[in-house]
């Protein structure tokens, strides 16, 4: 959580950590408990291509990822969702707490997130969601993409 505040220090967005009693392990977990459009959740995804990783933060409102789709998207012959393993040894975290912030991997964002004034995702950890506006993605992350997805 140190990492989080560091990066958030002195910066002009809107956020707030909010911590539940339980994890919450699906959008549709995220929507029930702050009572929120299921679009609103941002989970970050770690895709693995022959090119590298990535991270993906995806509306919660996508049913599944078009890896094929991805495949065009970022010109790589192959993507794929890392495994659990690989998920902690490319971030240190967690699969289903992976923060929208913060890693240091090539960062493609959904761009129906944009279309919300505050979206909910992990921050490292599962027991806590960070409350944020979209437009912070943009400047807190590296090597962005923007996805119509």
């Amino acid at each position: 959580m140190k990492k989080l505040q560091e990066i958030l220090k002195n910066r002009p967005f809107n956020y707030e950590v909010i911590r539940h009693e339980r994890p919450l392990l699906s959008a549709k977990d995220g929507a029930d408990y702050f009572g929120i459009e299921i679009g609103q959740t941002a989970p970050t995804l770690i895709l693995k291509t022959n090119k590298g990783f990535f991270a993906f933060i995806i509306s919660g409102a996508h049913e599944k990822v078009d890896f094929e789709e991805m495949s065009d998207v970022l010109e790589c012959s192959s993507v794929k969702l890392a495994s659990r393993k690989e998920v902690k040894k490319v971030t240190g975290y967690e699969v289903g707490s992976v923060p929208m912030i913060g890693l240091d991997l090539p960062c493609l964002i959904d761009k129906q997130l944009f279309k919300y004034d505050f979206i909910y995702g992990g921050i490292g950890y599962n027991d806590y969601t960070l409350k944020i506006e979209p437009r912070a993605l943009k400047e807190l992350n590296e090597d962005i993409k923007l996805l119509d997805f």
